[in-house]
């Protein structure tokens, strides 16, 4: 499934956008005749990041969820995941536990937004219920890990500020570290800095920081593969908790894009019919 570009991006094919990306050294510059101020190169490395992931349509995966405690013995949950591209607005997601035994068929959808808060549903099947996510509970942990249900949704580019911070190594690649700041007030981040290289825009490392702005946790992402020639995306995850010492890794496999999804996959009904 092919599909055109589904959001409007607001620096993307002009004049301004190009010279803040040169400024940035992600692309080759004409004679630059201002000087962009941080935050406008850190939005505009965020528009570019985001503008090169848009129109993949939807895909499906497959996920192993190692939980780590601070004694480094370890549980494992497998996990399907599939995902929809929305014209207009934030994307939608599901994902299905199928083991272990106790949390089998336990799902987690989230309708994305652009700039509200998303909308999340978790479905119980002990219960049989449906449980809308609250704000309070958007910071609490997913299913026992160190990822929280805000880490689940995506990351649309219209609920953040930015700042470009610097360039410096990682590993054998450049990257630019941006500093993000969440809108939303009630996130549980008072802000988050972002490595991404300069050649594709891949992130490899997110630094959450909690209210009191102490470095909470880290995301570090490895295993890049491309698809359709052209998206790229990280077969492993793995958040620590700086805090409490655990760690979550997740193990991305099987990913096929151009699959039969529709919007009523994605909704809670659908829910109660996952097996």
């Amino acid at each position: 499934m092919n599909r055109e570009p589904s959001r409007a991006r607001p620096f993307r094919d002009t004049a301004r956008f190009t010279l803040l990306l040169a400024l940035a050294g992600l692309v080759s510059s004409p004679a630059l005749a201002q000087d962009p101020s941080p935050e406008e190169i850190g939005l505009a490395i965020a528009h570019e990041a985001a503008a090169r992931n848009d129109g993949f349509g939807n895909f499906t995966a497959n996920l192993t969820m190692i939980l780590r405690n601070r004694q480094g013995q370890e549980s494992r949950r497998q996990i399907r995941f599939k995902v929809l591209e929305v014209e207009g607005d934030g994307d939608k997601s599901l994902f299905v536990f199928d083991q272990p035994r106790d949390v089998q068929g336990t799902a987690l959808l989230t309708h994305g937004h652009l700039t509200a808060q998303d909308d999340q549903w978790l479905y119980l099947p002990a219960l049989k219920r449906v449980k809308r996510i609250s704000s309070s509970t958007r910071t609490g942990s997913f299913m026992g890990s160190e990822f929280s249900y805000e880490d689940m949704s995506n990351p649309e580019v219209e609920k953040y500020s930015y700042r470009f911070l610097r360039e410096e190594p990682c590993g054998e690649l450049t990257c630019t570290v941006n500093e993000q700041v969440p809108v939303d007030t009630k996130s549980s981040y008072s802000r988050q800095l972002v490595w991404q290289d300069k050649e594709h825009l891949r992130t490899w490392m997110v630094h959450y920081y909690d209210r009191k702005n102490s470095h909470l946790k880290t995301l570090v992402f490895a295993g890049y593969r491309q698809y359709l020639d052209r998206y790229w995306r990280a077969g492993e995850m793995t958040m620590e908790n700086h805090l409490t010492g655990k760690s979550t890794v997740l193990n991305w496999t099987d990913l096929e894009f151009g699959t039969d999804l529709g919007d009523g996959d994605f909704s809670q009904a659908a829910l109660r019919r996952v097996r």
